[in-house]
């Protein structure tokens, strides 16, 4: 059914520039928590779930949800300046697991082949310095990889892994140190057999009055699974191990996510349906995109009626979501962040050790400030887990020489590659913006230097190519160099790419740097369709050769992009219109757009879908905004068709445009007079029937301001005298004109702009 939207519903859902409420859609597709989510446990607290794993030479993240689908970062357990992290890419945190337990919350991880914890009053922290555990007499090393498990009448146990013979299990006292019994399962794995490989990534539950261990065979893949109605290490008493996903799934040779493995404990939730999240490769069938790293999946588990736990499959097919409430969490993806606390976000990492005195969010406020790492770069970084975005930032940089480098970055888990983005100067000291991976570079002269302005820097990925940009404002950006192809970063590489997936980021070298902001998906540069952060219906189609595309839209299908920055005070940017690049054949069709919820969100706008003559034939189609819109949403589109059966139509990308938000005028006179002639474009744009041109002048000028139509007839003057400096406005009234392209022409000082003007009515 077509879902209308009325000047009631126009009134009362208010959009502002926070994350809205999230869907409440019953499917999902996975991975939900995209990006590299290696060896993650899941513990199930009240009625939160929360969920770390390995982040290696990154600090690592915990992940809060209430629904198992959604999920947000709140925390890193572990400090960045903790003397002990090391730097390597392999190195840092290996496994981890938070729990509740004894008033208090723990963080077990280990480092360097040995076990840690911290603690906290809050699960946001902060936590505490990390406590080094001891080893028993009788356990040869508390390992990697292990997780915490608690029994029924409160006493919790430590799932012990080191080495290929090694598993054990021991008991830990109150102050989280090993205390009472200690279970050995080196049977379990024997030498020289080892008939489970590595028998790693052991995590414990307990259902139905069993006791369930779990274990990975390796990274490669594989998941067992044995039980026993005792907590005992005598092998009589547990089961046989075996698989615990569902092999003999029909969809498994199809799917994308293949030999899944690491799982976390099966966790129960009020329904009584049981769930793990685990990592997996995507890497199947000639999939290339290892450098997402292991991303985070979310299974059912079900048992049979002789108790054996079976996990469904990770198949690329919607799932029923858990019976569970949202709260309001967005989709997990990078977000935007414009650095207006006084601390960071923990969405962020830092990479490897770093002191505290080389960042700051408080000597300017409102900015982050980075300095490098001795003659190292310092860099903040999240997981780079999607196929499309575009990154931007504004930094203030004075570099003095080659060396010293700011701005933004893709680098893979062993650190070897480097896609960056950046400002810097050339040899004879002219600043330069640079684009540049392993031999490809390219450079052009840094447009915020001749205008004394800070620079904007935007890196957009498309698959594995990347474009870099460059501007002195937020509208008038210049391609830096040629595209580059980071496909060889993006797939498998020597050691599994250190365990770890690609990052992004910001960073420095050489000098300091100031950042107002990062934006990771821009509503105003062009989001391609194919690849969504969840959809029903929708089948993704990628092309090596021709443009890829959202495919097979049917009637009722959507698609979800999560993430998407409209602007705020900051990046002075609010939509009001969209344009959708598509395809049809037929009757054609119309999309509902909504922001934060797919049934409870915001409807910003309707497009209408004809047919161009051919699925291969794309054309532009565009809908008006319907209520303002800024601050970063998951953006929902559901597709509808008009009357028929079958495809209706195919989505290659969409952009919305947007006006500069409206500020206060400049008067002359008041000491900040503009150094330069700019106009800005008209506000709102489409518009109907009336507009604001907006423009500026740096000295005494006669100024032409005049109006052409599409085939270059002047239909309107608006201006022709003299004005003096500073900022001026000027309204066009078009009732009386006809629905159409305009262009708005200043003239000054023997200098001419023109702006495109779309007029909708």
């Amino acid at each position: 059914m077509r879902r209308l939207l009325t000047p009631a519903m126009s009134f009362l859902l208010l959009v502002n520039s926070g994350f809205g409420q999230s869907a409440g859609f019953a499917t999902y597709m996975n991975p939900v928590i995209p990006g590299d989510h290696p060896d993650c446990t899941l513990s199930k607290v009240g009625n939160d779930y929360y969920t770390t794993g390995s982040s290696f030479n990154p600090t690592p993240v915990i992940y809060h949800s209430t629904d198992l689908v959604h999920w947000e970062a709140i925390a890193q357990p572990v400090s960045a300046s903790w003397s002990g992290y090391g730097d390597a890419p392999a190195g840092g945190c290996w496994g981890g697991q938070v729990v509740y337990h004894n008033n208090k919350w723990w963080d077990f991880f280990s480092h360097n082949n040995q076990e840690y914890f911290v603690t906290a009053d809050s699960v946001r922290g902060p936590w505490s310095t990390p406590t080094l555990m001891n080893t028993p007499s009788s356990v040869p090393g508390l390992g990697y990889d292990n997780s915490i498990f608690i029994d029924d009448d409160g006493s919790w146990y430590l799932l012990v892994k080191n080495g290929q013979v090694n598993n054990w299990i021991v008991q830990l006292g109150d102050d989280g140190q090993p205390s009472g019994k200690i279970l050995n399962l080196t049977w379990l794995n024997p030498s020289p057999s080892y008939p489970y490989s590595w028998a790693e990534g052991p995590v414990m539950w307990k259902h139905g009055g069993y006791y369930y261990y779990s274990f990975a065979r390796n990274v490669a893949g594989g998941q067992y699974v044995m039980w026993s109605k005792t907590l005992t290490d005598s092998s009589s008493a547990w089961s046989t191990p075996v698989s615990f996903f569902n092999t003999a799934d029909r969809l498994q040779s199809g799917a994308l996510f293949q030999n899944p493995n690491h799982s976390s404990a099966a966790v129960m939730i009020n329904d009584s349906t049981s769930w793990v999240v685990h990592p997996l490769w995507r890497s199947a069938n000639g999939n290339e995109w290892y450098g997402q790293g292991r991303q985070g999946l979310l299974n059912q588990v079900r048992y049979d009626t002789s108790g054996r736990p079976i996990a469904d499959y990770p198949d690329n097919v919607p799932r029923t979501t858990p019976k569970l409430s949202s709260s309001g969490i967005p989709w997990m993806v990078p977000h935007s962040d414009f650095f207006n606390s006084d601390k960071l976000n923990p969405e962020w990492s830092f990479l490897g050790y770093t002191a505290l005195n080389t960042y700051s969010l408080t000597a300017r406020p409102g900015w982050l400030t980075l300095s490098p790492r001795g003659r190292e770069f310092n860099t903040v970084v999240k997981n780079d887990g999607e196929h499309n975005y575009s990154l931007m930032t504004k930094v203030d940089f004075s570099p003095q020489a080659a060396s010293d480098q700011a701005g933004l970055w893709i680098f893979n888990g062993n650190q070897n590659l480097f896609a960056k983005l950046y400002g810097s100067v050339d040899s004879a000291g002219n600043r330069i913006v640079a684009f540049s991976y392993e031999s490809r570079y390219y450079k052009v002269n840094d447009p915020s230097a001749a205008v004394d302005s800070v620079l904007w820097l935007k890196l957009v990925r498309t698959e594995h190519v990347l474009t870099g940009y460059c501007s002195s404002n937020d509208s008038d950006w210049v391609q830096v160099g040629d595209t580059i192809n980071v496909a060889d970063m993006d797939g498998l590489q020597p050691n599994y790419n250190s365990w770890t997936g690609n990052r992004q980021g910001l960073f420095v070298q050489g000098s300091t740097a100031a950042f107002d902001f990062y934006i990771y998906r821009d509503a105003y540069t062009p989001i391609a369709a194919e690849c969504p952060a969840n959809q029903y219906g929708t089948v993704p189609s990628i092309s090596t050769t021709g443009p890829s595309m959202l495919d097979s839209i049917n009637d009722g299908d959507w698609a979800l992009y999560a993430g998407v920055e409209f602007g705020n005070s900051e990046y002075a940017r609010e939509a009001d219109s969209l344009f959708v690049t598509a395809s049809c054949v037929g009757a054609g069709g119309f999309i509902d757009v909504f922001i934060d919820s797919l049934d409870t969100g915001t409807p910003i706008a309707e497009c209408n879908i004809s047919s161009t003559g051919s699925w291969s034939t794309f054309a532009t189609f565009g809908a008006k905004v319907t209520v303002p819109v800024s601050g970063n949403h998951d953006l929902y589109m559901r597709f509808w068709g008009n009357g028929g059966t079958g495809e209706v139509f195919r989505l290659q990308s969409f952009v919305f445009k947007g006006n500069p938000r409206p500020t206060a005028v400049r008067e002359p006179g008041t000491g900040h007079l503009p150094k330069r002639f700019e106009m800005g474009q008209n506000y709102p744009n489409p518009f109907n029937p009336t507009t604001v041109i907006r423009y500026q002048l740096s000295v005494l000028s006669h100024v032409t301001l005049k109006i052409y139509d599409v085939l270059g007839r002047e239909v309107a003057t608006l201006v022709d005298a003299k004005q003096s400096p500073g900022v001026h406005e000027v309204s066009f009234d078009a009732s009386t004109y006809s629905s159409g392209v305009y262009f708005c022409r200043l003239e000054a000082g023997g200098v001419s702009l023109e702006r495109k003007m779309v007029l909708l009515k």
